[in-house]
């Protein structure tokens, strides 16, 4: 398997690119008003650097990443979003999984399936424990906290400067 990419039975999870395809997907996805009112407004910057930003998170950290969630099965692949896992901002080395995807990729169990992909990857890299932040009234990805298995922590206005419902997943614990 390629550097950075992960593996699910239905999806591919690999690095953002700029090629023109990818480029074009990010735009679409980010300029759904459907999407962007549970991550507070589009992205302050063009796809371009959004990519770029992304491959610096991986490069200061190679368990970290915002990966491109791309559902195998097509021919040729559809990307149905991004998948991400990054340090909260503000925080004291929390790390947030998190879930973007098209509004044509919704009730599938993509969200899930990626994200508990993300989650192992993490704990298998020794994290001990990762978040999940969720705008309140945003019933998909509340459902998607649930079935990962995390816990609620309440509404927190810790680390976007919002208050939003909090979740946390511990790692299992490993008895040899």
């Amino acid at each position: 398997m390629p550097d950075g990419e992960l593996l699910t039975d239905r999806l591919r999870l690999r690095p953002w690119t700029t090629c023109r395809d990818d480029l074009a997907r990010l735009t679409d996805i980010y300029r759904r008003e459907e999407v962007t009112r549970w991550l507070g407004g589009p992205p302050s910057v063009g796809p371009v650097e959004l990519v770029r930003r992304w491959t610096q998170i991986r490069r200061a950290d190679p368990v970290h990443g915002c990966w491109a969630v791309e559902v195998r099965d097509g021919a040729p692949p559809v990307v149905a979003g991004t998948v991400l896992l990054k340090p909260l901002p503000g925080g004291v080395g929390e790390v947030e999984v998190g879930w973007h995807l098209h509004p044509d990729s919704w009730g599938h169990g993509y969200a899930t399936e990626a994200a508990g992909a993300v989650v192992e990857h993490a704990f298998v890299a020794g994290l001990p424990e990762v978040y999940a932040v969720v705008r309140p009234g945003n019933e998909a990805s509340l459902a998607v906290c649930r079935r990962l298995g995390m816990t609620p922590l309440g509404r927190l206005r810790r680390w976007y400067d919002v208050e939003l419902e909090a979740f946390r997943l511990m790692a299992p614990v490993v008895v040899e």
